[in-house]
């Protein structure tokens, strides 16, 4: 069983084209404060960060933001966190983040919340960290994702072992409670030629 002290989660900046992205991020928010786990985030304010910094703000539970220091601009950077760290790049945010996480939990997102889902899946895999990876499935987002491994584990670039990489749930409470009993994501065999 996991302990899960606090939770990096990866999400958009933005709303997304169905209010149930906003309403999941919403109510993720504050399954993790009424539970007692405190949020690790990129430290926006707009969109589906804002969303969930704000539900855990609200419920009195901690948010801690990790911002790169040149998005400082670029972004609205949340202004009533618990604690803002600002990282010298985004290699290092990503880091931080999973330093300061005992799990990870992706909501819907686009390229940036991609990157840091499948950075964290390489380092498990990499055996980087044992941080459990999970994936809140609002409206069947992820399915394209699971798609796309399921073809790298049928075209052979991919072990198969990888399924067990992560747990998926649409409700956050059962995401959250999947989280607790997985186990150390599978390391990836060494490569034999």
């Amino acid at each position: 069983m996991t302990e899960l002290r606090r939770i990096a989660v990866y999400c958009g900046a933005r709303d997304g084209s169905d209010p149930a992205y906003r309403n999941a991020a919403e109510v993720m928010g504050r399954v993790l404060a009424r539970r007692g786990i405190g949020l690790v985030y990129g430290g926006g304010a707009l969109g589906m960060m804002g969303a969930i910094s704000d539900a855990v703000l609200d419920a009195g539970g901690e948010v801690i933001g990790v911002i790169p220091a040149f998005m400082d601009g670029r972004e609205t950077i949340h202004q009533g966190l618990t604690q803002l760290r600002i990282s010298r790049s985004m290699h290092d945010r990503k880091a931080t983040m999973l330093d300061l996480a005992d799990g990870v939990i992706a909501l819907p997102g686009g390229i940036g919340t991609l990157d840091e889902l499948i950075e964290a899946m390489t380092w498990a895999q990499l055996g980087l960290h044992q941080i459990p990876c999970g994936l809140l499935d609002v409206n069947g987002f992820w399915q394209p994702f699971i798609d796309v491994l399921e073809h790298c584990i049928a075209t052979g670039f991919l072990d198969a072992a990888r399924r067990g990489a992560f747990v998926r749930a649409a409700d956050p409470d059962r995401l959250i409670d999947a989280l607790v009993e997985a186990p150390p994501p599978p390391r990836e065999p060494p490569v034999r030629t």
